[in-house]
């Protein structure tokens, strides 16, 4: 269900996977043969894989494995899903809204790498905001809050005056703890309690006010 709400902003953090694209066949197909590689069982994995960082969620579902092991399987993931574009398509609603934000302060927050994440909004038609935080950037994947707190202070506005999109779990958690409003994107977004849910972006519309800040118009 979506909320009817107006949130104010200085700056807006936007997550990729699950907010501004669908790429959930490809994310499917790579994790689904991973899981049977390692004698895992495919719908629990799926579970915990969404918004984290490959090496992350293969340190949960493979506890005790060395990282350094986690790290080489990550890379291999990464190059799988660079190259696995296949029903990559954009969310609705999402070329509109980044059209909205030409000229406001915003910037993607992603587990992907950069070829990845170049590579996902490409195939989904969608433009790369000029301002990106990858997984190169970060020391922590969400739900560390690492990847929005730098987010904010490349923009230059205090975490409180941003809001974040998000769709999963790991990154509704990473949003709350920089202390952000949370706007979960999607039916998986709405079981993790971001501040609002929409059913899509077509539900959000931008307004840029003079004194410089944003106003969403959620419902």
């Amino acid at each position: 269900m979506t909320a009817t709400a107006v949130l104010t902003a200085r700056a807006l953090l936007l997550d990729m996977d699950g907010t501004l694209v669908n790429s959930d066949a490809s994310v499917e197909r790579v994790w689904r043969r991973w899981s049977e590689r390692h004698g895992l069982d495919p719908d629990e994995v799926m579970k915990v894989v969404h918004g984290r960082q490959g090496y992350a969620s293969m340190a949960l579902l493979l506890p005790g494995r060395p990282m350094e092991q986690n790290h080489a399987d990550n890379a291999r993931m990464l190059a799988e899903e660079t190259a696995d574009t296949e029903g990559v398509v954009p969310i609705p609603g999402a070329p509109e809204f980044l059209a909205a934000l030409r000229g406001l302060p915003h910037a993607l927050v992603t587990s992907a790498d950069v070829p990845l994440s170049t590579a996902r909004m490409a195939a989904a038609g969608l433009d790369l905001p000029e301002v990106r935080v990858t997984a190169e950037c970060v020391g922590a994947s969400k739900p560390d809050p690492e990847g929005f707190l730098k987010g904010a202070a490349e923009l230059g506005v205090a975490p409180e005056d941003c809001v974040v999109f998000e769709d999963s779990g790991a990154g509704i958690a990473a949003g709350r703890s920089a202390g952000m409003t949370v706007v979960g994107v999607g039916s998986r977004a709405a079981f993790h309690e971001p501040d609002v849910v929409v059913d899509d972006l077509t539900r959000v519309r931008v307004e840029a006010v003079a004194d410089g800040t944003i106003r969403l118009h959620i419902g």
